[in-house]
């Protein structure tokens, strides 16, 4: 009884920790971002969210203008359905928070203020 007990627990155990490194993973990989409205029109960024030390990093690029120097993202902070990822531009310390919509689409604002939306990049596969 008691090995039955061990095993049901360790197997609970490993689901748990599998649905954690899913639910970690999410955010992971290349996404497209477009913000509406703003004062300089609609923006669409490009980013490739990667786990460095536990912890999620990237950078946003402009693809509409190839010679602009990457965005670094200077902070993201992580929970289980949603992203803010904080970067500066044009002078000013910007946030942007998205939250999980399915499986490869994230909605949110930029500031509070402009809707944001970001689409999974999918690689294309011959």
């Amino acid at each position: 009884m008691k090995k039955l007990k061990f095993l049901m627990l360790v197997l609970l155990t490993a689901s748990v920790l599998t649905g954690f490194t899913k639910a970690e993973d999410y955010f992971l990989g290349k996404w497209e971002i477009m913000v509406a409205g703003t004062p300089n029109g609609d923006i669409k960024f490009a980013t490739d969210l990667q786990r460095k030390d536990g912890k999620l990093t990237g950078e946003l690029t402009i693809p509409a203008d190839p010679n602009a120097p990457a965005i670094p993202i200077i902070n993201i902070e992580e929970e289980t359905d949603k992203i803010t990822l904080y970067f500066s531009a044009q002078g000013y310390d910007l946030n942007l928070e998205l939250n999980k919509v399915d499986q490869d689409n994230m909605k949110g604002s930029l500031m509070g203020m402009f809707d944001s939306k970001a689409i999974r990049v999918k690689e294309k596969t011959e």
